[in-house]
C-alpha cells in the first residue's frame, strides 16, 4: 500500500477519528514541548469515559528511514515494537492506548511533565538517589535483553563502523567547518585517520541492546520509577554507549567524583571485576568523545537546517565533555592526544 501523503492530510482530522473509535471524547488540545526530531506531541484533555488527559504523538510525515533506519514497509512502527520488547522484559515504558501509523497517530498514556531533567530542578537532593536508580534500571535492562528475538527490529541496526564515522563526519561538518573552524590540510588527515580508527574501536566493542538516547529528557519520573520514552531507535551497540548519554549528558553538568560513582553503581549491578571496572572507564571516555562530538554538531545542524537554535546553549558543556575525555585518555592514546591537539582551539 502506498504511503500516505501526510501534507494532504488534516491531521487533526484523523486524531479526532481515532479518538472516536476508542470511545474518547476531546476537550481540548495543549501543545507540548517537543526535542530535536520533527515528532510533535500534543496533550489531550477528554471528558469520555472520564475525564483526564492523554498524549498525542504525531509523525509529521510518517516514520522517515533516516529517523529509524529500516524500511517503511516494515511490519509496525519501531516506537511499538520496542516499547513491546521492553514491557516484557520489566522495563517501565507509556502504556499504549491506541495507535492509526497510517495517519502519523499514537496515543499514550500521560506520564505528566517530570522528565529526570524537571524534576530535578524541583528536588536536586533527590539527584544520587534517582542517578543510581536509572544505572542499576540500565544494568537490569541490559541482562534481561541479552539475547533478542531473530526478528527483533533492534538487531536488525547497529552502531556500526560506517554510522560511527559518520557520526564524527557530522561534526567536522557542522562543529568545525560551518562554525568557520576550517582544518588545515594536515590537521583534515589526522582527524580522518584518528576518527576512523577510533569508529573502528567502538564498532568492535561488544554488543548488546542500546536505547541510543538514554539521558534526563527522556525518562520520565512517574509513581516512583523511572520510565523510559524516546526509545525508538534503539538498535546494537557497546553497553557503555547508555551510561555515556545518562552522565555526560549535554543537559546536565556533574562532576567527576559524581560520574564515578554512578559508574560504580552499575559495576556493582553487573557484577564487574576490577580488571573489567577499569576497562569500562577507558570505553567510557572513548565513547563519551565520539557522542559528544556528534551531539556538538548536531546542535550546530539543527539550528543552522531546522532554525532552531534552542540547543546552540549546550555547545560549550558538550565539548568541555570530549575534551576532558581526550585528555584523559591522551595519556596512555597518542590517537586521543592527536584529535585533542587539533581540537584546542574549537569551543
Amino acid at each position: 500500500m502506498p504511503a500516505p501523503d501526510f501534507d494532504a492530510l488534516d491531521p487533526f482530522a484523523t486524531l479526532d477519528a481515532l479518538l472516536g473509535r476508542l470511545g474518547m471524547e476531546k476537550t481540548a488540545v495543549q501543545p507540548m514541548a517537543a526535542g530535536a526530531s520533527t515528532r510533535k506531541y500534543f496533550r489531550i484533555q477528554l471528558s469520555e469515559p472520564s475525564p483526564r488527559a492523554v498524549v498525542a504523538m504525531f509523525f509529521p510525515q510518517g516514520v522517515k528511514t533516516d529517523e529509524i533506519q529500516q524500511p517503511l514497509n516494515h511490519r509496525r512502527w519501531p516506537f511499538l515494537e520496542v516499547g513491546d520488547l521492553l514491557r516484557a522484559h520489566g522495563v517501565q515504558v507509556p502504556e499504549v492506548l491506541g495507535e492509526d501509523t497510517a495517519h502519523g497517530w499514537i496515543l499514550i498514556e500521560d506520564l505528566g511533565d517530570d522528565t529526570l531533567a524537571n524534576y530535578l530542578l524541583r528536588h536536586p537532593e533527590k539527584k544520587d538517589a534517582l542517578y543510581t536508580k536509572a544505572v542499576r534500571d540500565l544494568a537490569a535492562a541490559q541482562a534481561r535483553l541479552a539475547v533478542l528475538p531473530d526478528d527483533c527490529v533492534v538487531r536488525s541496526r547497529a552502531f556500526d563502523e560506517a554510522l560511527i564515522k559518520g557520526e564524527l563526519d557530522h561534526f567536522r561538518e557542522w562543529g568545525l567547518e560551518a562554525r568557520g573552524h576550517c582544518l588545515s590540510a594536515k590537521d583534515r588527515a589526522t582527524f580522518e585517520g584518528v576518527t576512523e580508527r577510533l569508529a573502528r574501536r567502538i564498532a568492535n566493542f561488544p554488543r548488546g541492546f542500546t536505547h541510543r538516547d538514554y539521558q534526563s529528557r527522556n525518562l520520565m519520573v512517574h509513581a516512583g520509577e523511572l520510565v523510559w520514552i524516546d526509545f525508538q531507535d534503539a538498535l546494537l551497540g557497546p553497553r557503555v554507549y547508555d551510561l555515556v548519554t545518562l552522565l555526560n549528558d549535554s543537559y546536565q553538568d556533574f562532576d567527576r567524583t559524581f560520574i564515578a560513582s554512578r559508574l560504580d553503581d552499575y559495576a556493582a549491578a553487573c557484577r564487574l571485576t576490577p580488571q573489567e571496572r577499569a576497562e569500562l572507564d577507558r570505553q567510557f571516555d572513548w565513547v563519551t568523545v565520539q557522542r559528544k562530538l556528534k551531539n556538538a554538531g548536531r546542535f550546530v545542524f539543527i539550528d543552522r537546517v531546522n532554525g532552531n537554535p534552542s540547543f546552540l546553549k549546550f555547545m560549550e558543556l558538550t565539548m568541555a565533555r570530549a575534551k576532558a575525555s581526550l585528555a584523559r585518555l591522551a595519556v596512555h592514546d597518542p590517537d586521543m592526544r592527536a584529535l585533542g591537539d587539533v581540537l584546542a582551539n574549537v569551543g
